[in-house]
């Protein structure tokens, strides 16, 4: 036998077949039988980009599993292996309702039963922020570390610092990490308020706002049969809950195995959903998790309605809604050293920057994020960074003063 992840707007779930001779026909029996969805209402691939379809129309451009007679194996899926699963329409989730008598037949309802009626939770369909753009050079610079420093082992985070337009489209410029603690199944942010003062302040002369986060997963977590686990759900959610920012995005990067046993790194991101930020604003989350906990399960101090059933564990995918990433060159460069990592930035840093960029006018050599932060620890955060990070913003002639100063500090070492 067999078992097969199968993802779908549901979240995650399994299905087991006969082997990996089984053919794409035969699977659609099984999830007809297992998961109750009619075999005319399944759209099957092994990419996952077809849970961002939203219509019959898009779910025909997936075209790997449409033939019948394909065995799997030839889609080099294996024990374990994840599949996508588009349909239509609603379904009962297998496990049938949960009878719980009420009313004046069956035990009397309290205020709090009357409100977890209220707390629905259901898959949002769609997303208040119709997509992500990293700047390539800030990506790279986060997934660089993770792979090449930490190699995947301990977590790391940061806040994404961009722009957002009227149409919902959120574009990433910076990535500002702040102090913190990572390890393999956790994430400690030790921020500094006085920092994120200036970052803000930077922000705002560069006309970019906080706009979400990012974190790595760990290579363990590649094993494991969730999207997010339940402490990484916490901490979106927090940090989600802290911005009044509709359009808020939480992204995932993380090491997957290829088709030939290696490992690529891979980009998600997701907004988590109205439902999820509602319930931790309001208290609902358990927020001690001890190693017994199913990671892929979120606990709730009170039994919310999921389909229609009461429960007190929420499976993770429920809170997360996809959103669709895309990538672009920003105007910042991103080679100076970031801040809070393993090695202290020093004045040293930065006469080795504004040498290296000699050539370039002024403005361009300091017309990079961590920079401007370094910097920013010398100048007024009320007045003088942002007048600094402005210029930047519109690359104009930089106040003789502030060119004095920067050449001194580089000058110290």
């Amino acid at each position: 036998m067999m078992m097969l992840r199968v993802r779908s707007r549901d979240g995650l779930e399994r299905v087991t077949v006969d082997g990996s001779h089984t053919t794409v026909s035969q699977l659609k029996t099984q999830i007809q039988d297992q998961l109750q969805i009619p075999i005319d209402n399944q759209t099957l691939s092994a990419d996952r980009n077809l849970l961002l379809a939203k219509s019959p129309e898009e779910f025909l451009g997936f075209t790997d599993m449409t033939d019948p007679n394909l065995p799997i194996s030839s889609l080099n899926l294996s024990h374990g292996s994840i599949l996508y699963l588009a349909y239509e329409g609603e379904r009962t989730i297998r496990g049938g309702p949960a009878v719980t008598p009420a009313g004046s037949f069956g035990r009397k309802m309290t205020v709090d039963d009357l409100i977890a009626r209220q707390m629905r939770v259901s898959r949002q369909e769609k997303s208040h922020c119709d997509s992500v753009s990293f700047d390539r050079d800030c990506a790279n610079a986060f997934q660089h570390y993770v792979n090449e420093s930490l190699a995947f082992a301990v977590k790391r985070g940061g806040f994404m610092y961009g722009s957002v337009s009227e149409g919902g489209e959120v574009e990433v410029n910076f990535v500002y990490e702040p102090p913190q603690q990572g390890m393999e199944d956790n994430l400690i942010l030790m921020r500094d308020a006085e920092e994120e003062k200036r970052v803000d302040a930077i922000a705002l002369g560069l006309g970019m706002r906080r706009v979400g986060f990012i974190f790595s997963q760990t290579v363990t977590q590649d094993k494991k049969e969730y999207t997010l686990s339940n402490v990484e759900v916490l901490l979106a959610a927090q940090l989600h809950a802290e911005t009044e920012l509709k359009e808020w995005v939480t992204a995932v990067v993380k090491l997957e195995i290829n088709e030939d046993g290696g490992a690529d790194v891979h980009f998600e991101a997701f907004q988590m959903s109205d439902m999820c930020v509602r319930l931790f604003r309001e208290g609902w989350f358990e927020t001690e998790i001890g190693p017994q906990d199913d990671p892929k399960l979120s606990k709730m101090k009170k039994d919310v309605v999921v389909g229609v059933k009461d429960l007190k564990e929420v499976d993770n995918d429920f809170f997360l809604v996809v959103v669709k990433i895309l990538d672009h060159q920003g105007p910042l460069s991103c080679t100076f050293p970031i801040e809070n990592r393993n090695v202290e930035t020093t004045m040293r840093a930065l006469k080795t920057h504004m040498d290296r960029a000699r050539s370039l006018p002024f403005v361009k050599r300091i017309s990079d994020f961590h920079l401007l932060l370094f910097v920013a620890r010398f100048l007024d955060v009320g007045s003088d960074v942002p007048a600094l990070a402005e210029c930047v913003r519109l690359q104009s002639n930089v106040p003789e003063g502030y060119e004095l100063l920067i050449d001194s500090m580089a000058n110290t070492c």
